[in-house]
């Protein structure tokens, strides 16, 4: 692929995690661009097909498309790839409210990308990273979204709290873009 991988957000910041996560391994040159994506309602898998889809009409080339998730188990997954839009409406605090009468506090954080080669007509290939944990009352840093609610399973410690090394080699999007690289290398050695 000579031509660069774009990752379509409006968030800069998720580039700088991405390629941060990504190391200098990975097997394309990653660029940013923004460009408002509608925001699909259904099952994660449909949204990032959805997104995915759309943004590759538009570049016209080589994408990926993000969607993330935090599922609480006892609420049968919500507020899952909504959470973005209870985040807003409630913060952090209310989501951790939300599990007030319900003994069952664990959950899962949710990366998925979506993959285009460009094509026309190209599959839209998915790479789903997951890490369990459980909800907690906020500790750490407000500026990242739901991390100080969220403690992943085996640590004392919510994302907010953690360094962003720690975070990053163990999080729900370090696996997902783990599974995106190993596919591009896979598809890179094919074709040589």
């Amino acid at each position: 692929m000579s031509r660069p991988l774009i990752l379509v957000t409006g968030n800069k910041n998720k580039l700088k995690e991405f390629l941060h996560i990504a190391g200098e391994d990975f097997p394309h040159k990653v660029e940013i661009q923004d460009f408002d994506l509608p925001e699909y309602q259904g099952t994660p898998e449909e949204i990032v097909r959805a997104k995915c889809e759309l943004a590759r009409q538009q570049v016209k080339g080589p994408v990926i498309v993000e969607d993330v998730s935090l599922c609480f188990n006892a609420l049968g997954g919500m507020p899952g790839q909504y959470v973005k839009w209870f985040l807003k409406s409630i913060g952090p605090s209310g989501l951790h409210r939300m599990l007030h009468g319900f003994e069952d506090k664990s959950g899962y954080a949710q990366c998925l990308f979506g993959y285009s080669s460009g094509e026309e007509g190209s599959k839209v290939h998915l790479f789903d990273g997951r890490c369990p944990g459980k909800i907690v009352e906020p500790r750490g840093s407000t500026e990242f979204g739901w991390d100080p609610i969220f403690e992943p399973d085996g640590y004392d410690q919510t994302y907010a709290e953690m360094t962003p090394e720690l975070k990053n080699s163990i999080s729900h999007r370090s696996r997902a873009i783990a599974a995106l690289r190993d596919f591009l290398m896979e598809s890179r050695a094919a074709q040589t």
